[in-house]
């Protein structure tokens, strides 16, 4: 198969990247994937104005993966405090488990540590996606224990279909 090939999304990138992100956690198409929180959340997984703010911000970065020309996945990564931060990470739900994500994923450490030399990079999960978490526990992320509410009220992050929604922060070291 032909290599990925990477590139920071421009605002001409968002209506795209809306559908993506989408695509893979909201709705029927996204049960075609593993990634899917159909059962767990409604309405919107990004708002396209937060979306343009990660874009145009300084050290922060919405990564696109392409193969001739068409973008199969995408994540957003950026400064946050003492490390990276790695989140909206999303793969079309028909080529999942295919070896993209791991792509994606490999790229945006290496960004962080390589180009903003942060030791390590944090994100957030929803502490109920155990399938999740294990993926990124193979990968060399760590469960902190450090759980984080979940924005209820606020529909830009989707409308819960559950009250015991919370994230739990994990953690990967990048630097020796």
């Amino acid at each position: 198969m032909p290599p990925l090939d990477f590139r920071a999304a421009t605002e001409a990138d968002i209506p795209a990247l809306v559908e993506l992100v989408t695509s893979a956690y909201r709705g029927d198409v996204s049960r075609q994937g593993w990634t899917t929180e159909a059962d767990l959340l409604d309405g919107q997984r990004i708002d396209p104005e937060v979306l343009r703010q990660d874009i145009l911000r300084p050290h922060s970065r919405v990564l696109i993966a392409e193969r001739d020309g068409r973008m199969l996945a995408c994540a957003h990564i950026a400064v946050d405090g003492d490390a990276g931060y790695f989140g909206m990470f999303s793969v079309h739900p028909a080529l999942q488990g295919g070896g993209i994500g791991k792509a994606v994923l490999a790229e945006a450490e290496r960004i962080v540590r390589d180009e903003w030399r942060c030791p390590a990079m944090r994100m957030t999960v929803i502490d109920l996606r155990d399938e999740l978490i294990a993926w990124y526990e193979r990968r060399g992320y760590r469960r902190t224990g450090i759980k984080k509410p979940f924005p209820y009220g606020d529909e830009r992050y989707g409308i819960p279909k559950r009250p015991d929604l919370r994230f739990e922060v994990l953690e990967k070291p990048l630097l020796p």
